[in-house]
């Protein structure tokens, strides 16, 4: 009886235990759809919206841990979009009387940092104030900080500009250690995406293509710097070669780099004098998260559609909600030509590439979106190979100055794990009915013949890319060969080559495609959707675990771990820019 009354007694404890979590999962459930739908932020009166520049820049955030913000937590994700969008409710909202950048660690590329200076610059149109302050400034914090009317940095404070490097890492005395072989095959004197496989360091033509284009973005960097603080291009280059991230905080001002020394406590006093306040405690803050929320005092009630469609990662085959699966683009283009209310459509690209015949999907369905209406590219930090290939084909292209884009040209690599796999044992042996019954096994290396087959098939596909862009572009295919090659340009070298035709940001693009419709009145909407709560949290969750679970597993090999994984599950002819991809 003693042990029936034990067990009855675990039984009932372990079914509270369930039915707790399980009513703590409704809880959250519930109030987190009560916390979506329970309405806009108020904006008050005398407000200062406040830009942190910490986490990661996307375009867009199509997907948000909902748990992370009921509970108050950052996801660490900003949109592009949302911050472009609050700063010009920012400049005609009179109850917003200024802007305060607050700098921390921000992780995005200077294209995207230069849309948002823009924005910045068009905001002091309004006579509103911009007030910037900082612990330390990072490079791209600081050239989109320059632009702030006042710059305030802590007394102990540190700033840094040290120019531009770009960094790659190569695998191939790894990959020789473990006995595996790339096998390469690819099309394009600069096509550097395989260099990693291949060689221990960069080739001649990729370090003479890299040079090109970080010499261009640092001076775009340093004239606007230059024209927002006053000091000349050839003294901040002099200023950079001093490492002025080890200097003391007060040549940061006798440099003209930064105004004043503040630190953050004081900060909040200052806005309330700009702000015309008299008390710090009638001055009010808000965020992007707040802002974004708010509505345009004058929102644009038109049925006229400009569709904004943002894709951004890497080109694949597939149907998966994240980067760009050519199955849901297709399907999401496709909407877009048979919305009727939707007159024009800008198409965001931020793309290092991919799967070569993704690319060709989606290129297909964009020119006969363009059939249709006007198709207007706004090519982001990155439109690049796979990226170009499938912006080639658009009524118009815009890109930023330091937007990275070109690099025509494809490749197909093939593993080879045979000496891999003799070094721990295993031996392999096959029968077949005909000569290439066995192509592509990764057991063993190319046949010369089946290597032969494999490079036609390469510069095939080389040859159907500079087809699309020869006739997207309109520049004849020999001549277009050029500069194709695999090279990577920047935005203002691909203006002046005619790989795009203007410079210029979303919103130029926005108003360049209502012009080719013709439109007097319009509204924009944005594409795709962003994920519902219960898609965001069952996909968060899975992918967290799967990741924490092999990094803890792996340690240090996790990230060989995920590019053979890339390897072995992409389409083997790809149009990419080089895996291993930073500049700094």
């Amino acid at each position: 009886m003693k042990d029936f009354f034990k067990s009855l007694l675990a039984s009932i404890i372990g079914c509270s235990i369930v039915l707790g979590i399980f009513a703590l999962i409704i809880f959250v459930v519930v109030a987190a759809i009560s916390f979506d739908s329970s309405g806009g932020y108020s904006l008050k009166e005398n407000t200062v919206l406040t830009i942190k520049l910490n986490g990661i820049l996307k375009d867009k955030v199509l997907q948000t841990n909902p748990l992370m913000d009921l509970l108050g937590e950052q996801d660490n994700e900003t949109g592009l979009d949302d911050i472009l969008s609050s700063i010009k409710k920012a400049k005609e909202n009179d109850k917003i009387k200024g802007i305060y950048i607050k700098a921390e660690i921000f992780s995005a590329s200077y294209a995207s940092l230069k849309e948002i200076r823009d924005a910045l610059l068009d905001f002091k149109e309004s006579g509103k104030f911009i007030v910037a302050y900082g612990d330390t400034y990072l490079q791209g914090c600081y050239y989109l900080a320059s632009v702030a009317d006042k710059i305030i940095i802590n007394p102990e404070g540190n700033l840094d500009l040290h120019g531009i490097s770009s960094s790659h890492m190569f695998l191939k005395g790894l990959l020789d250690k473990l006995g595996i072989e790339i096998q390469v095959f690819k099309v394009g004197t600069f096509k550097s995406a395989v260099e990693p496989f291949m060689l221990d360091h960069m080739s001649d033509a990729n370090r003479q293509q890299v040079t090109s284009y970080i010499n261009d973005i640092w001076g775009t960097l340093t004239s606007e710097i230059s024209s927002s603080r006053n000091i000349s291009v050839e003294e901040l280059n002099r200023i950079t070669d001093s490492m002025p991230l080890l200097s003391k905080t007060d040549t940061y001002i006798s440099n003209r780099l930064v105004d004043t020394l503040m630190y953050e406590s004081d900060v909040k006093k200052y806005l309330t004098q700009l702000s015309g306040l008299d008390d710090v405690k009638k001055l009010n803050t808000a965020d992007i998260d707040d802002i974004t929320s708010v509505a345009f005092l004058n929102p644009d009630k038109s049925n006229n559609v400009v569709a904004v469609l943002y894709a951004q990662g890497d080109i694949q085959s597939g149907t998966e909600k994240t980067d760009i699966n050519d199955v849901r683009y297709v399907k999401e283009i496709e909407k877009l030509k048979d919305n009727d209310k939707v007159k024009a459509v800008v198409f965001r690209v931020n793309s290092s590439g991919g799967s070569a015949y993704a690319s060709e999907q989606i290129w297909k369905a964009i020119s006969d979106l363009k059939e249709k209406k006007p198709v207007v590219v706004s090519m982001g930090d990155m439109a690049a190979s796979g990226g170009y290939y499938i912006s080639c084909n658009a009524t118009k292209i815009f890109a930023e100055p330091n937007t990275l884009t070109g690099s025509i040209g494809i490749f197909g690599m093939f593993p080879n794990f045979g000496n891999l796999t003799n070094k721990v044992g295993l031996t392999y042996d096959n029968v077949k009915t005909n000569k290439f019954a066995d192509f592509g096994q990764v057991t063993r290396p190319m046949r010369e013949d089946e290597k032969a087959i494999m490079q036609g098939y390469i510069e095939k596909g080389y040859d159907l890319f500079l087809t699309r862009c020869s006739e997207g572009r309109g520049i004849p295919k020999d001549s277009l060969d050029k500069i194709a090659q695999g090279r990577v340009w920047t935005g203002n070298q691909a203006l002046k080559l005619g790989l795009v035709d203007s410079l210029g940001g979303i919103k130029d693009a926005v108003a360049e495609a209502a012009k080719l419709a013709d439109l007097k009145d319009y509204k924009v909407n944005s594409f795709p959707q962003k994920s519902n709560f219960f898609e965001t949290l069952l996909l968060n969750q899975k992918e967290e675990l799967a990741t924490r679970a092999l990094k803890e597993y792996l340690g240090k090999d996790y990230e060989l771990f995920t590019k053979l994984k890339q390897i072995r599950e992409q389409d083997f002819v790809q149009a990419r820019l080089p895996f291993d991809f930073e500049i700094r």
